[in-house]
């Protein structure tokens, strides 16, 4: 059993399908259709919660002569996004008395600076080049004259749903929306305010633009007596990685556990009598 054929039968007998509307680097919207709220909800969790990543996981504070105290300090560089590379590390589920000291496993970054300055991520080295801050210039902390901060840390995947620091972005949907005219509806004010996004489909609206629809517009509608309906089979997802993994590979990961947990359920069943 995988995820799609999950969500295909949960949808019904119509064919799931899914439409890539805009993509770049960081951000992809795409509309999964035939499916229900339950299964696109799953998609959003799992996502948010189970798709592992990189991240500070221990500090070692070898000088801190900074404004910050150790836990101020420890708490910024956990939450800086690092660059993860799944095929090279593997996700611990066990306790952490249990962890094995191995490079599958953790890996070790480094932070030395003095000042005057401002130390940024790019400040942190790593023993691992594809395994890096995502971006250079997350300010941690400003040295005055003669401070100096060194540190050795340990960066571990983990996943969302055991601190937040692990999630590889934000994730949400929405049922498609449709726009129904009623006779005391006031469609000429509304397309005037909203000319960018919907236009006139003979006596009805139609959203143009899914990707720039929002509640702004909603509300719009509904003050001039257009009600919004949302679909409850068509969705549209937006995804936003924080730098630690691309869009897609959110996407997939999080099926691929889906697809995961479906089997051991699937299992698990089976030997029900």
């Amino acid at each position: 059993m995988d995820a799609e054929k999950a969500m295909a039968r949960e949808g019904g007998e119509s064919k799931m399908d899914i439409k890539v509307l805009k993509k770049d680097n960081n951000k992809v919207v795409f509309t999964v259709s035939k499916i229900n709220p339950a299964v696109a909800n799953s998609l959003r969790r799992y996502i948010i919660a189970y798709v592992p990543t990189m991240a500070i996981d221990e500090i070692e504070f070898k000088k801190n002569g900074s404004a910050l105290f150790d836990e101020m300090l420890a708490l910024r560089l956990g939450l800086i996004p690092l660059k993860t590379d799944l095929k090279s590390y593997k996700l611990w589920e066990g306790s952490n008395e249990e962890r094995p000291k191995s490079a599958q496993y953790e890996l070790k970054l480094t932070l030395k600076a003095k000042g005057p300055c401002t130390v940024y991520s790019s400040d942190i080295k790593s023993s691992d080049p594809k395994v890096i801050p995502a971006f250079e210039k997350i300010p941690i902390v400003k040295l005055l004259e003669n401070q100096e901060v060194e540190a050795i840390m340990t960066a571990r995947l983990g996943q969302g749903k055991d601190h937040s620091k692990f999630a590889p972005g934000l994730a949400i949907y929405r049922g498609i929306p449709s726009l129904s005219v009623a006779n005391n509806s006031n469609t000429k004010e509304c397309l005037e305010k909203l000319s960018d996004v919907i236009v006139k489909k003979g006596n009805n609206l139609e959203i143009k633009d899914l990707t720039r629809w929002n509640e702004s517009y909603e509300n719009i509608c509904e003050t001039n007596g257009i009600e919004v309906v949302s679909s409850e089979e068509d969705f549209i997802f937006h995804i936003e990685s924080w730098g630690q993994l691309s869009p897609r590979d959110m996407v997939i990961k999080a099926t691929e556990i889906f697809d995961s947990k479906l089997s051991g359920f699937e299992s698990a069943i089976k030997k029900v009598n």
